[in-house]
């Protein structure tokens, strides 16, 4: 019995000493912590793209080009020969021709201090009276054509030189070709 007793006071004493410890207290409830709603980062909108133009500017000015109202710039802007060419026994003009006719009346009308001698020529086929005749159609085709552009025509003259003076002394169809031909040669009048 005396174990008995022990075990007894042993149970006792383990009871008492569980019950002496302090159980861990509930934790008071916290007041809640409000959720604070943090904005999600947005990238910035870019700016709209817009096409950066380049301011227009005049063109650099080119030391190289004629003079205006010269007779260089005659040349120059109108293709630079003032010159049309025909067909083997032809004086009527070609398109090519009119074109370039009305870039010379353009320029004729633009600077009335210049006065123009239309010269007709020829190829070396044919006798030197049939080429004179022939030489002298093909002036009056352009200086016709210069007039009809409205150039004055007491400031247009023509002359025939036939076959006497060649611009291509080859005698071949390309020399011949380029010798049959109207060329309209400036004279400064000393009006404007």
């Amino acid at each position: 019995m005396k174990t008995h007793f022990l075990m007894m006071g042993a149970l006792s004493a383990l009871t008492l000493a569980a019950c002496a410890t302090k159980a861990d207290p509930i934790p008071e409830a916290l007041p809640e912590t409000p959720v604070v709603q943090r904005p999600v980062p947005v990238a910035p909108t870019p700016p709209p793209v817009v096409e950066e133009v380049s301011p227009v500017l005049p063109p650099a000015p080119d030391l190289n080009l004629p003079i205006p109202g010269s007779a260089e710039d005659f040349a120059y802007r109108t293709g630079g020969e003032p010159r049309v060419f025909f067909g083997y026994d032809r004086y009527d003009l070609t398109e090519d021709a009119r074109n370039a006719l009305r870039s010379q009346a353009d320029w004729l009308n633009q600077y009335s201090n210049y006065a123009a001698v239309v010269e007709g020529h020829a190829d070396e086929r044919g006798t030197r009276e049939y080429n004179l005749a022939l030489a002298a159609r093909r002036a009056d085709s352009v200086k016709a054509f210069l007039v009809s552009q409205g150039v004055n025509p007491a400031r247009l003259t023509s002359v025939s030189y036939g076959k006497e003076r060649p611009i291509d002394g080859r005698s071949s169809e390309a020399g011949w070709a380029r010798n049959r031909n109207g060329f309209t040669n400036l004279t400064l009048t000393g009006q404007s």
